[in-house]
């Protein structure tokens, strides 16, 4: 998943709801057909000789132009908050000051009689949503909780948490309705983090919550599941074990940063139907979490995705919809509603904050003999912390024999936390990385070569117990090895005071299949029309046309992509887990092999003989008995008319595989000792991309996951306040790095073909957030010689560190 994160802190409105600017991948690749980014051909034994090479695509791999960038470049593209409709009246909402309050009562009556108000809504006007566990991307959604999510019933959770909503005529009066609420609290005690969520004598948060202690309920708990896993004898492999290194590491909680603020506009009609158009990662993924709030059938809802400005997983959920919705059906009226900035990042959902504890142990030669975790994540408000993707790729980098792996779901008093790019393995890899490092300088093995000598292999056993299926992490270690920046010697000039380091980590994301859908339409003039469910997040449109194009012959600007809304489609899952380009492609692959065999038989009627002696290579349908047959797929389709009429055909796919992809990262860093202050100076992504369908926007993916990695490792964070309000909710003081801030990120694509995928084509977008904290903590480590293991590693924890060394050195 990339879309958009800005260009520069603060430098946008808070309330300017549309963003026209370049994307992460468009930003680091505009026009960039004669990018030098040097590729790793990989030789897969699942792709025959020709496929090999880009080569033998005329359109996989090139660098067209995307369709849908001259409209979002020139500000014709509709975002979530540029709807307009007929009658249509705009929403607000009151928000809870506090972060953990019983709601004594509200008095809505100052509200309603505002010249112009249509509609209140508190709690109260909320269906009371079933108790169901359902998968959703990368996120668990229990939707007996995500009703109060959007709107609290009877307790307050975490500052910004609705308390209630009005509809009015325009959005100055909304606002002005919604502060003249009044709400009485009880205030309660606030639990703000995973140790104190575990503190004896804790507040429960969520008292009607049962927890799952590995299958066994529990309940008075803010534990909401804790799973374990075992493999082979861990206590046997660490007593192998001829050194031992544990340690313990805290994540800061962070929000994605996308630009556009969460937007969506809803009518209830007098057919008791439902239409929402929104900013969304997924049409379907929205329609069925409404569907399950306000307790009415799917079928009675459409969802109308519009452009997206960004999302990186925090648009999967809904939160402003329901409400828009009940309003709607309270005044009669669409219903337009959007956040300022400081409502999204107090109230939407940020990647979880949390601690771990690793412990590896290796023998005499540095092989691992046993190794343990435990991964205790922050939920936010309600369940559904990314635990079980920690368990699942921490360790996926190694040949683990004997593993020993805890994962906490823990609820705090915060929102609740939603997918950022990889859940949940930022936080593992960070701590794994670090460990892997401080292992290999204590036995003297070079960083690269220790990761290759535990490298886990096809056919080595998961933690959770599954087997793993092909494997190029040692193709992605030998790039990284003979990359211009790993051979290069480091300046360590300090004439000026400042110290270099470098730093290196690894990191894994399992990717997506799922379920997706497109069709393809043949016009006379031989373009065809795609329409397919992705919502286009970082680059998709172009990326499906591609290899419609591909199957089909014709030039990709011959393929006109569309995004469908939920009534124009076949169910799609959402765009997240980085299986857009793979699963959505796959469908649209089969809807284009279709349109190949249906062509056939038209020429067939032309040419009066069977259609399977026709043959199709290159955008030419050629007679395999007369060589003198032949016709281009421009010319069979100007024959549609006479030959049968429309040719319209449908590609499905469910994919329960998806394989997943190995990253590394080497940072350069540069620190002032005397201020804290660090600069990343270099940096360089290698990674596993399959078939680079669109390198300019695999590259964009990547570069603008490494970025945001960046910003986690050294400025990003929640800065909360005892009472439990963060203090920073804006661009201005969440510190995200801008362009000055950054080197250009240099990538190297080690192309190794995904057997489970025609083209090869592998997800990329959520492993470049995995290694960037490890990187750069190695990084500082390497020029410092202290050891960073709390984030943001920003200039005072730097000082504070060195000050613990001096000390420490000096009492010996």
């Amino acid at each position: 998943m990339t879309d958009c994160r800005p260009v520069a802190a603060g430098a946008f409105p808070d309330h300017a709801p549309t963003f026209t600017g370049f994307c992460c991948a468009e930003r680091f690749a505009v026009d960039n057909r004669a990018n030098t980014t040097p590729d790793v051909q990989g030789n897969d034994p699942a792709m025959n000789a020709t496929e090999n090479s880009n080569s033998a695509y005329k359109v996989v791999g090139t660098r067209p132009i995307r369709h849908d960038g001259l409209d979002k470049v020139t500000g014709r593209a509709i975002y979530g908050a540029d709807i307009q409709l007929s009658a249509m009246v705009y929403g607000a909402v009151a928000r809870s000051p506090h972060a953990h309050a019983v709601i004594r009562k509200i008095d809505t009556s100052r509200a309603e009689s505002l010249p112009g108000v249509l509609a209140v809504a508190t709690g109260n006007d909320m269906p009371a949503a079933e108790s169901k566990v359902e998968e959703s991307g990368d996120i668990s959604l229990n939707y007996s909780f995500p009703s109060r999510n959007v709107m609290a019933q009877g307790k307050v959770l975490y500052s910004g948490h609705v308390v209630a909503a009005v509809a009015a005529l325009d959005r100055n009066t909304a606002l002005e309705a919604a502060s003249l609420i009044d709400v009485e609290y009880e205030l309660l005690e606030p639990v703000m983090n995973v140790h104190d969520a575990l503190a004896p004598g804790a507040p429960v948060v969520v008292p009607d919550l049962v927890g799952n202690d590995v299958g066994e309920p529990v309940r008075d708990t803010n534990v909401a599941t804790h799973l374990h896993y075992e493999l082979g004898d861990p206590d046997a492999g660490f007593e192998q074990a001829a050194t031992i290194i544990e340690r313990s590491f805290e994540l800061a909680t962070v929000h994605q940063g996308y630009i556009e603020p969460q937007a969506g506009t809803a009518y209830w009609n007098a057919e008791d139907r439902l239409t929402v158009w929104t900013s969304t990662q997924g049409a379907f993924g929205a329609r069925r979490q409404l569907a399950n709030i306000l307790r009415m059938p799917e079928s009675r809802i459409k969802v109308v995705p519009l452009e997206i400005g960004g999302g990186f997983g925090g648009k999967i959920s809904v939160y402003l919809e329901p409400v828009a919705a009940i309003l709607s059906r309270k005044c009669g009226r669409p219903v337009k509603m959007w956040m300022d900035r400081k409502s999204v990042f107090e109230a939407t959902g940020p990647a979880a904050g949390g601690a771990v504890r690793v412990k590896i142990g290796v023998n005499e030669k540095g092989y691992i003999t046993a190794a343990e975790a435990e991964f205790k994540y922050e939920a936010g408000a309600f369940p559904g912390a990314p635990i079980a993707q920690a368990i699942e790729c921490g360790f996926a980098p190694y040949r683990v024999p004997n593993a020993r792996v805890d994962g906490y779901d823990l609820i705090v008093n915060k929102p609740k936390t939603a997918a950022y790019r990889a859940p949940g393995t930022t936080h593992a890899a960070f701590a794994i990385e670090t460990v892997m490092d401080e292992l290999g300088e204590k036995l003297g093995i070079d960083p690269i070569e220790l990761r290759r000598m535990n490298a886990s292999r096809e056919g080595d056993r998961r933690v959770d117990g599954p087997i793993w299926g092909p494997r190029f992490n040692l193709e992605v270690l030998e790039a990284a090895k003979n990359s211009p920046h790993w051979t290069s010697p480091l300046e360590r000039d300090e004439t000026d005071g400042k110290r270099q380091g470098r730093g290196l980590a690894m990191g894994y994301w399992r990717n997506g299949g799922r379920k997706s859908a497109a069709t393809l339409s043949v016009n006379i003039d031989g373009t065809v029309a795609l329409v397919e469910g992705s919502v286009d997040i970082g680059g998709t449109r172009v990326a499906l046309a591609m290899q419609a194009a591909e199957v089909l012959g014709i030039p990709v600007e011959d393929v006109r992509p569309t995004v469908a809304d939920t009534e124009g489609i076949g169910f799609t899952d959402i765009t997240a887990g980085s299986r857009t380009a793979y699963a959505t492609g796959y469908a649209t692959y089969n809807a284009a092999q279709s349109v190949i065999a249906e062509l056939k038989k038209r020429a067939a009627l032309v040419w009066d003989i069977d259609h399977e002696q026709i043959g199709f290579e290159d955008g030419v349908f050629r007679s395999n008995l007369d060589s003198e047959l032949q016709m281009s797929f421009k010319e069979l389709a100007a024959r549609l008319d006479t030959t049968g009429g429309p040719v319209i055909t449908a590609g499905s796919v469910d994919l329960t595989d998806a394989s997943g992809a190995f990253g590394i990262h080497i940072a350069d860093v540069e620190i002032d000792p005397e201020t804290g202050k660090t600069d990343v100076i270099r940096y360089t992504v290698v990674q596993d991309v399959g078939r680079a369908v669109h390198p300019s926007y695999v590259e964009g993916q990547i570069q603008g996951g490494a970025s945001q990695g960046v910003g986690w490792a050294l400025n990003e964070e929640y800065f909360m306040g005892d009472d439990g309000v963060m203090l920073n909710a804006s661009f201005l003081d969440y510190r995200m790095p801008t362009s000055l801030d950054l080197p250009m990120i240099d990538v190297i694509l080690v192309e190794k073909g995904n057997p489970l995928h025609p083209f090869g084509v592998r997800g990329v977008g959520e492993v470049p957030i995995t290694p960037p904290v490890a990187a750069i903590a190695n990084a500082i480590h390497d020029a410092l010689g202290v050891r960073m293991r709390v984030t943001p590693m920003n200039p005072g924890r730097i000082l504070n560190a060195l000050e613990a060394k001096a000390a420490g050195s000096r009492s010996r």
